[in-house]
């Protein structure tokens, strides 16, 4: 109604100065019919607003589209009236729609480009990285270690950038199924075993509940639970040698917990450590952080529609936790 009014003041502006205008100018050129003059406005006012009933009406529902926003994309290709002015606003909004729907396809197609582009890439920047392992295992120390730590670093760098890359498309790469928790803990341990050695720190599994099982995606818990093993060694050096990974039910739901006994997250960063490329204080004295792990998590374990929360006390360490909320697919064997 506010719209339509705001589209017809000029016009009652005018028709309100016309309806003054004229009777005094035959009042001036002498015409005294006071009530020829009276019953003439009275016309003129009653069809002003008969004509914005009428246009009010009959356009009801193209002054309402125009107010209210479009909550989904299919409410471009809604119609409204047959007037002229109703389907011409139909016509652009489906020109517009299908613009759209090419733009997003052309966007798509670079997207899954650049996606085939980094996955491709990467896979080829390892295999130099394993010739370059190979190497260093015929070297003598400390020049060996040396070689295999850094390779390490880029292997776990392009792996965070395949991950990132996948991120979009996760819900295609989606292969649920029964996981066991102990095993997948025994998995990662393997596959960070030297990282755990030069770093000095230790995992130790303790399984409250045995043999429990979840249904989740095995490649991203994977990811996932190496990404907080790996945060939480690199904040743990130099003050402890003890990593802790737990395994238990808590209300019915699993849960896979990752407590350090670092340098812990100060109170004004923990809200924020999930943010994109945010470091925070800890960042900034560890130079390799880049801010996009524990963001990477948060969004995994938002698709795996897992939860994940995080208690940390600076000089005591952090607690991650990820909870599986599928209560009914959780076995105990």
């Amino acid at each position: 109604m506010k719209l339509f009014l705001r589209e017809h003041v000029l016009l009652i502006g005018i028709q309100l100065i016309q309806c003054i205008l004229i009777p005094a100018l035959f009042w001036l050129d002498g015409y005294r019919g006071l009530g020829v003059i009276i019953y003439a406005v009275f016309l003129s006012v009653v069809t002003l607003t008969a004509y914005l009933i009428y246009q009010y009406i009959s356009r009801r529902n193209f002054y309402h589209r125009l107010q209210n926003s479009i909550e989904t994309l299919d409410g471009s290709m809604e119609t409204t009236e047959q007037a002229p002015i109703s389907e011409a606003l139909d016509q652009l909004l489906v020109s517009q729609y299908r613009l759209y729907l090419e733009e997003i396809q052309k966007a798509e197609e670079r997207q899954d480009e650049h996606l085939l582009f980094m996955d491709r890439w990467v896979h080829q920047m390892k295999t130099p990285l394993s010739v370059i392992e190979l190497t260093a295992q015929t070297l003598d120390e400390p020049e060996s270690s040396s070689i295999r730590e850094e390779t390490e670093r880029m292997r776990n760098g392009l792996n965070t950038v395949l991950y990132m890359a996948r991120l979009r498309t996760i819900a295609e790469d989606f292969q649920i199924k029964p996981i066991r928790l102990a095993k997948l803990v025994h998995e990662v341990n393997q596959e960070n075993k030297r990282f755990f050695i030069r770093n000095e720190v230790y995992p130790k599994l303790i399984e409250k509940k045995n043999d429990v099982i979840v249904e989740s995606d095995e490649k991203w818990l994977f990811f996932l639970l190496s990404q907080l093993v790996h945060n939480a060694v690199k904040y743990s050096t130099g003050k402890t040698n003890q990593l802790v990974i737990s395994i238990y039910i808590k209300a019915g739901e699993a849960v896979l917990e990752v407590k350090d006994f670092g340098i812990g997250i100060p109170v004004s960063d923990q809200k924020r450590v999930f943010n994109k490329f945010y470091t925070g204080e800890n960042g900034r004295k560890y130079r390799e952080s880049t801010g996009m792990g524990l963001y990477l998590v948060k969004e995994v374990v938002a698709r795996l529609e897992h939860r994940i929360e995080l208690e940390s006390k600076v000089g005591e360490g952090t607690t991650v936790r990820l909870i599986f909320s599928q209560t009914q697919n959780i076995t105990s064997m």
